[in-house]
């Protein structure tokens, strides 16, 4: 048994993207590892990347990965608050895995004071059922105009009094600046409850960094717990952003378009780990590639990613990519495009109206209001191979191209297959981690190799590696403590 000192221990950082949730991924797995029944939590997430969880909701996916970490199937109570935007100024909110409202941010702020219910709800049962809870912050602490009814980081550890790590990235450029202007945008009361700092993704002599470390510990009278690694070749299911890196290791050529509103771009995190795979996103304004493969990712909001699609010209590229032999795959909002209409009567994702699809399968989409969350075990109708993955759609689609499934899941029909068999279009995400599934759309796709990507190996390893690293931070926190 582990001697963590904490029932309750908050993750925030200084800025998004400072590592907050990969490290609480890596506490949740050293716990675990060490036999104490751990559960991550994060009040409320901003992010389009999401995961159906056991009972039927939908939460943030970095809180999908971090349950991974502890050994526990995903819960709505992991991330009770969850804001999808569809606009620049409006998101759909889900409260306890299932959809509440859409709200503008001005809407959404009022309506905080029941977001910390729901909230508080959902962490009193977890801190009910496990040793151990590691709360993840969202954005920074320091946001002044979004202090007031704050839940999401120092509101809600004040709410329930518990201790904080604050994680800067060194690799932005900064780190001390971050660090001290967070302090200094905080009350008196928010500073004192910050046991210590994290300094992540450092890479370099430590002796050069060691001046910085002296000063900040003098200045604060806090300690800086640990200064990690950047680390390499990690594979984890990233909270939101699309990374930068492209793959560009095989000859097989996989094109996405980089939609504003695109969700769980995650899917394609085993197509970026096959090394006969050069898969690249295509943002606004880039020149769209020669490709073998293209694939229409989800979207929040389809019919304005359809017209940003038009708008760059995507119609077409892909009618002479098809022309040409090349094959297309649609993944939900994506699959929705590939047919004639895209119907919004009651204004779901936005404006109401109806929006001319692509026009390349014959079907046609009505969004409704109710949301279809499943998590699903089938097999594919071009191949003898099994396939999983998750639902998380708003829209019913129907047609003659549905008569064409692309997989059958509890006896049913799922998705579809063009005529030609060069279009394919499905609702499920996440259908790349199986790995039969990912060889089977491959092959089916044009590539003929051996190789298969394993997600939930490389996933599971890429975890270890993260404990590994954080066990210094583990040994400063029973440090600290005392």
């Amino acid at each position: 048994m582990s001697s963590f000192p904490y029932h309750t221990l908050m993750v925030q950082g200084t800025t998004s993207d400072a590592g907050k949730s990969t490290i609480v991924a890596a506490l949740c797995r050293v716990l675990w590892q060490q036999g104490v029944k751990v559960a991550p939590f994060k009040p409320q997430n901003m992010a389009l990347n999401s995961a159906v969880t056991a009972d039927g909701g939908e939460i943030g996916r970095a809180q999908a990965l971090q349950a991974i970490a502890a050994g526990l199937a995903p819960h709505t109570d992991m991330n009770p608050v969850l804001l999808k935007p569809s606009s620049d100024t409006g998101a759909q909110i889900i409260v306890h895995g299932k959809v509440r409202a859409e709200m503008d941010a001005r809407d959404y702020h009022t309506y905080k004071t029941a977001a910390m219910s729901a909230v508080l709800e959902s962490y009193g049962r977890l801190r009910a059922q496990y040793q151990a809870v590691i709360v993840e912050g969202a954005g920074s602490p320091a946001e002044i105009n979004l202090r007031d009814r704050d839940i999401a980081n120092m509101g809600f550890a004040e709410a329930v009094d518990c201790p904080v790590i604050l994680v800067a990235d060194i690799d932005r450029g900064g780190v001390f600046a971050h660090i001290i202007g967070t302090l200094d945008c905080l009350s008196a009361s928010e500073r004192n409850r910050i046991v210590g700092f994290v300094i992540n993704r450092f890479r370099g002599d430590l002796s050069l960094l060691q001046p910085g470390i002296d000063w900040l510990e003098e200045r604060t009278g806090k300690p800086v717990l640990a200064v990690l690694p950047y680390l390499h070749g990690l594979y984890l299911d990233a909270e939101d952003a699309v990374q930068s890196v492209q793959a560009s290791r095989g000859a097989f050529r996989i094109v996405v378009p980089s939609l504003p509103r695109m969700s769980n771009h995650t899917d394609f995190d085993p197509l970026r780990a096959h090394p006969g795979v050069d898969l690249r996103f295509v943002r606004q304004g880039e020149t769209h590639p020669p490709a073998d493969l293209v694939i229409l990712p989800g979207s929040k909001n389809t019919r304005a990613d359809l017209a940003c699609l038009r708008s760059e010209g995507w119609g077409r590229y892909l009618d002479k990519h098809l022309r040409y032999g090349g094959k297309v795959i649609g993944i939900c909002g994506g699959f929705q495009m590939l047919g004639t209409s895209v119907s919004d009567a009651d204004g779901i994702e936005g404006a109401a109206g109806t929006s001319d699809g692509l026009g390349i399968l014959p079907m046609t989409t009505t969004l409704a209001s109710s949301k279809q969350l499943a998590q699903v075990r089938g097999t594919c109708t071009f191949a003898d191979a099994d396939v999983s993955g998750y639902e998380i759609h708003m829209g019913v689609s129907s047609g003659e191209a549905l008569q064409r499934p692309a997989f059958v899941i509890g006896g049913r029909g799922e998705g579809a297959r063009s005529v030609d068999d060069q279009v394919l279009g499905t609702y499920l995400h996440g259908l790349f981690d199986s790995p039969q599934a990912c060889s089977a759309l491959l092959r089916w796709a044009g590539l003929e190799s051996d190789i298969v990507v394993d997600a939930g190996k490389l996933r599971e390893a890429s975890l270890d590696r993260i404990a590994e690293m954080c066990m210094p931070l583990c040994a400063a926190l029973a440090k600290a403590s005392r």
